[in-house]
């Protein structure tokens, strides 16, 4: 099981500088890089602070300036936000610039406050619909002399310009959740991205299951990768593994409180929750963080993750935002690269 860095540049607080935000991001990426992993993943986001990443390919294109072997990510670019010509030259360019080093992972979205301004009117299922229509077009753009009669996208005899330096284009990852977005990636050559959000690791087993049941459907097609994303804490002490379930639990309630999109929004910033609030959420808590997530010392880590490798997850990208502090986000960074990951190579 190979291992990837999955961040944002995260802002909670307008007390917080952006730029220094940003320099810590690639200091992340770097101590990635420089201790091993695989890949660095950056997804896209629009107007949240929360995560501010508005093209990941501009992220990415720097990373590559500050790193030598790790592969670059999108986890993930928006399908509905993007046409397909515009994707296709996009992503093409940035697998040049960073010399082959491009994965590109797409997804329908998740924020309505996204949709609300960038696509005034759609809905989640008009968004996995225009996912679907993506992919098989930048496929073909990438081929050369592509041409699309679509719902959402039409356009004649198109080459993507400038071609990819990948042979066939670079990797394209699919966030999948249900069988039909399962079946889709599988059908279409696509390696497949699961995020499991609040049922751990019986979730984790389920969409393993729905993978196995994509692939098994679609024998004729060579069996592709799947990565797991999951927020992960390494700690140094029993009393630390309490205080990183403490602070995942208000990074998922504020992650919560965008999702329903009901708080007032300021500056990019959320209207800030209250303890009582947080204390109040119907499935969040700090025992559900330390039951669902990666949260423990390593030994503990090394035990979960195993578990992991055994249902036959190929990718494990380590989820870093956490709205901690840099300093805590970066010795638990150190700590899983020298005392987790080891027990795997």
């Amino acid at each position: 099981m190979k291992f990837s860095l999955f961040a944002h540049m995260e802002r909670i607080s307008e007390d917080q500088d952006q730029k220094r935000l940003y320099d810590e991001f690639i200091q992340l990426c770097k101590i990635a890089d420089d201790g091993g992993m695989h890949a660095v993943w950056t997804g896209e986001h629009h107007g949240m602070n929360f995560t501010i990443s508005p093209n990941p390919f501009l992220n990415l294109i720097d990373v590559a300036r500050h790193t030598k072997n790790v592969r670059l990510g999108t986890g993930t670019v928006i399908a509905p936000f993007w046409h397909p010509i515009r994707l296709a030259g996009e992503a093409a360019m940035t697998d040049i610039i960073t010399d082959g080093r491009l994965d590109l992972g797409i997804a329908r979205g998740a924020y309505s406050y996204e949709y609300e301004r960038m696509m005034p009117g759609m809905d989640a299922w008009e968004a996995g619909q225009r996912m679907r229509e993506l992919i098989p077009a930048v496929q073909g753009l990438w081929r050369g002399d592509y041409a699309q009669e679509g719902e959402f996208h039409s356009f004649p005899e198109t080459t993507s310009s400038p071609k990819p330096l990948q042979e066939n284009g670079p990797p394209i990852w699919v966030a999948a959740r249900d069988p039909n977005s399962h079946e889709f990636a599988v059908a279409n050559g696509c390696n497949v991205q699961v995020t499991p959000l609040w049922k751990g690791d019986e979730e984790i087993s389920d969409l393993m299951g729905k993978f196995n049941d994509a692939c098994a459907k679609h024998s004729n097609v060579p069996r592709p990768r799947i990565m797991l994303l999951q927020h992960t804490y390494v700690a140094d002490s029993a009393a630390d593994v309490k205080r990183g379930a403490e602070e995942l639990n208000r990074f998922y309630c504020y992650f919560g409180a965008w999702f329903m999109n009901q708080r007032d929004v300021s500056q990019g910033l959320i209207d800030p929750l209250s303890d009582e609030e947080i204390a109040a959420h119907p499935f969040y808590s700090p025992e559900a963080m330390e039951r669902d997530l990666v949260i423990g010392e390593p030994a503990a880590v090394i035990e979960r993750l195993k578990n992991y490798e055994a249902l036959g997850y190929d990718e494990y990208s380590f989820w870093i935002d956490s709205s901690m502090s840099f300093e805590r986000k970066k010795a638990s960074l150190e700590r899983f690269i020298t005392q987790v990951m080891p027990a795997f190579q």
